[in-house]
């Protein structure tokens, strides 16, 4: 038994999120991608929180249910606070396994003066230590996982804030942090060779703020789709395997300025220096560049750590690339649309639906975009300094 999770969601009260992202909507985007289980999503927001209640149906096997889907849930928390001498800004997934738990945690996200009823992702003037032994003391069923760690200015593990070991981050609570969410910029290949992570389940999520981004990155849990669940395969590494962005694709893989249009390899950067050579000012560094500083040139990949993934290009991305127009064009909307429901879904048709099948719905085209983004036929422009990659097949 296994479920295909997206535990990194927003609602339309987190900001810079679309207000189409509705209870109704999710569950509807969800059926149309194939996704098992959903986050909540933004509990802390006290409106978004009065609708959760009323509309989300408890279950006695450990999940909520809405419109045929089932939730947990789950929340993104900015930490900013001063650590080792520098400004720190951490964002963290949150799970708890009640609505009870969840008034407890907004009383407590109260108490340290974070205004709960802006943004859907509430910012908190504690460290990702001093929080999670809060968020614990609520409820020891509650879950953190740092989010994106690679991200430059949010991630823990990130270049411009962050850390460069979870210990240095969580303290005498590493131990209760169960897992790292990789972020689109990288894949579970580069966090394989990072000590740092010893110990720690990978996972994958979307952090979508629109409805068609959800699921861009997915988990495939062993077990069953519930807050248990995800519990056991947090805590135990019971993951069947992650569906992935190309980390190419991702914003923040490689060094760069983008004002400037200059981005580069972490060896480029090291021979030229950490300045931009158009304007002097210092580069955004990226991912890759940090993967290689934590991990130290030639080590191998941690084997317990290790878990099959597969590197996939939206659905619809194909589908606007195979018909020349746009992504948010209606006709490639309608395309997508009809070709998910008639093959059961966007995650069996990137990854199981065969080919003569994707022909005769999809075209030809399609067919073979599909098929060479499988074989890892694909042609790449990186993305850098929060501009997005380019993957497309070849």
């Amino acid at each position: 038994m296994s479920f295909i999770a997206d535990l990194h969601l927003h609602s339309r009260y987190a900001y810079a999120c679309s207000k189409n992202l509705t209870l109704a909507n999710m569950a509807e985007w969800a059926k149309i991608k194939g996704i098992d289980l959903l986050s909540s999503a933004d509990f802390t927001h006290p409106a978004w929180l009065a609708e959760l209640e009323e509309n989300l149906a408890p279950n006695d096997d450990g999940y909520f249910e809405f419109g045929g889907v089932k939730f947990v849930l789950g929340t993104e928390i900015s930490c900013v606070f001063k650590q080792g001498g520098r400004s720190r800004r951490v964002h963290l997934l949150v799970f708890a396994p009640s609505f009870e738990a969840v008034h407890g945690i907004r009383e407590m996200l109260t108490s340290l003066n974070s205004k709960l009823n802006g943004d859907g992702r509430p910012t908190v003037g504690a460290s990702a230590r001093d929080l999670t032994s809060r968020l614990l003391d609520i409820d020891e069923a509650c879950m953190v996982i740092p989010a994106h760690i690679w991200t430059p200015w949010y991630g823990m593990l990130g270049s411009k804030s962050g850390f460069d070991a979870l210990g240095e981050c969580f303290g005498d609570m590493a131990q209760h942090v169960p897992a790292v969410e990789t972020g689109l910029s990288s894949d579970p290949e580069m966090n394989w060779v990072v000590p740092a992570l010893v110990g720690k389940t990978i996972v994958s999520f979307s952090d979508a703020h629109s409805l068609p981004n959800m699921g861009r990155e997915l988990t495939i849990f062993e077990g069953s789709a519930s807050y248990p669940g995800v519990a056991a395969g947090l805590k135990n590494n019971n993951v069947e395997k992650t569906l992935e962005f190309f980390p190419e694709e991702g914003k923040y893989h490689l060094s760069g300025h983008r004002k400037c249009g200059v981005s580069q390899t972490p060896d480029q950067t090291v021979r030229l220096g950490n300045r931009c050579p158009e304007c002097g000012r210092p580069l955004t560094l990226g991912v890759v560049h940090r993967v290689e500083e934590l991990s130290g040139a030639g080590t191998l990949p941690i084997e317990e750590l290790k878990r099959p993934y597969s590197k996939l290009v939206p659905l619809v991305e194909l589908v606007a690339h195979t018909m020349g127009r746009g992504r948010a064009a209606k006709s490639v909307g309608q395309a997508y649309q009809r070709i998910c429901g008639e093959l059961g879904g966007e995650v069996k048709v990137l990854t199981q639906v065969g080919y003569s099948d994707l022909e005769r719905v999809g075209g030809e085209n399609l067919a073979v975009a599909v098929t060479k983004v499988r074989n890892g036929q694909v042609q790449i422009v990186p993305g850098f300094d929060g501009q997005y990659g380019v993957v497309q097949p070849v």
